[in-house]
């Protein structure tokens, strides 16, 4: 669908913290729906409209966006064709890929992370009605906020509020003195490309099962464990109920489900029970399952996500006695999920993202600091 592409700055407020928008989509009722959710924001603020990636490259110097909203499927120039030109052309600019949930669609969203895009939210059959639109709409405002890091002052408790950050000094636990028999993975935005780097890196002479809560939906977490395992070389899974754990492997929360274990070595099972800190898959319900089953002999990891998904189940694997590995900020597309675990605490250690993989592959194999 062909539309008029516009550019409309918006009035910047006071302060000049508004973080400005650039929104990409063939659909002209799309780009209106999505424009009148963020001008409704005091927080933010659209700065430009595009039907096409080659108009939105056109654009994008002059119109200066911290995000920009990208759909995949266009005419003339589509998102994934265009996403790496706009990061040149705006490197500071932050993307997020909007698409319908389809299996092709997944695969190209993932491949858009892999290309530099921020995160992705998928769009439901419509935008305007009903609880889908309602939930796409809440889901892409806090995103927005979330992975900005605007070029002007602070946007005050809103940002707080979706990236906490909570001040003090960061106090590290110590670690387990028992060697782990089972790595345990949680993240959110950002955490597709993390998670490639870091399995990929502890692939080689891996010994004990990897689980992960990915934040995603279905279909898409099926893409990643495709992924994962192309790109580490190790059996990459979606979990199923009855999976048995098998050492070297790796099992991925599929999308709609909390994934737990039932004992050492499973079997998993599923659950439809209600989401935790708004997400199904949730990290918490996978954490203090494996408390529960491995106690002191977990290793657990969380990365960037926003949100705090992930802190009450690392606790209850700090109660058993398991260890607790953090990303930190620096490296985190937000830096949600982590911090929340590291100022509680938990964390026997803090790092760049870089360095979590070298932690790991030390604990696994039997090191201590």
């Amino acid at each position: 669908m062909s539309g008029t592409a516009t550019q409309t700055p918006a009035a910047p407020d006071k302060a000049g913290a508004q973080i400005r928008v650039m929104i990409v989509d063939d659909s002209a009722a799309i780009r209106g729906f999505i424009s009148r959710w963020v001008a409704s924001d005091p927080a933010l603020a659209v700065v430009a409209t595009a039907n096409n990636g080659q108009t939105a490259i056109d654009q994008v110097k002059s119109a200066d966006p911290d995000v920009i909203i990208l759909d995949i499927e266009m005419p003339e120039m589509d998102g994934i064709t265009a996403l790496p030109h706009l990061l040149k052309a705006s490197p500071h600019s932050k993307i997020i890929v909007a698409s319908t949930l389809s299996r092709r669609n997944a695969e190209i969203s993932i491949k858009a992370l892999s290309l530099g895009a921020t995160d992705y939210v998928p769009k439901p059959s419509s935008v305007g009605a009903g609880d889908a639109g309602e939930t796409f709409r809440r889901e892409l405002c806090a995103k927005i906020v979330a992975v900005a890091k605007p070029r002007r002052r602070v946007l005050g408790e809103r940002l707080a509020a979706a990236t906490p950050r909570i001040s003090g000094p960061i106090k590290l636990r110590a670690p387990s003195m028992v060697q782990p028999h089972i790595l345990a993975i949680g993240s959110s935005t950002g955490g597709p490309q993390a998670l490639v780097k870091v399995v990929s890196a502890i692939a080689p002479k891996l010994e004990v099962p990897v689980v992960i809560t990915q934040h995603m939906p279905a279909t898409f977490t099926a893409i990643l464990a495709e992924t994962l395992s192309r790109s580490s070389g190790l059996k990459c899974v979606e979990g199923a109920t009855g999976m048995m754990l098998q050492p070297g492997c790796v099992y991925v929360a599929p999308g709609e489900y909390h994934m737990v274990i039932r004992g050492r070595g499973g079997p998993l099972e599923l659950l439809q029970t209600p989401p935790e800190n708004f997400c199904r898959p949730a990290v918490d319900p996978m954490f203090r399952s494996i408390a529960a089953a491995y106690g002191a002999a977990t290793l657990a990891v969380v990365l960037t996500g926003m949100g705090a998904d992930g802190r009450e189940g690392a606790r209850a694997i700090a109660d058993a006695g398991g260890t607790i590995l953090a990303q930190d900020e620096a490296t985190s597309v937000v830096w949600g999920m982590p911090a929340a675990v590291a100022h509680a605490g938990l964390a026997s250690a803090v790092l760049p993202l870089d360095a979590v993989a070298g932690e790991v592959r030390k604990y696994l194999g039997g090191a201590r600091r």
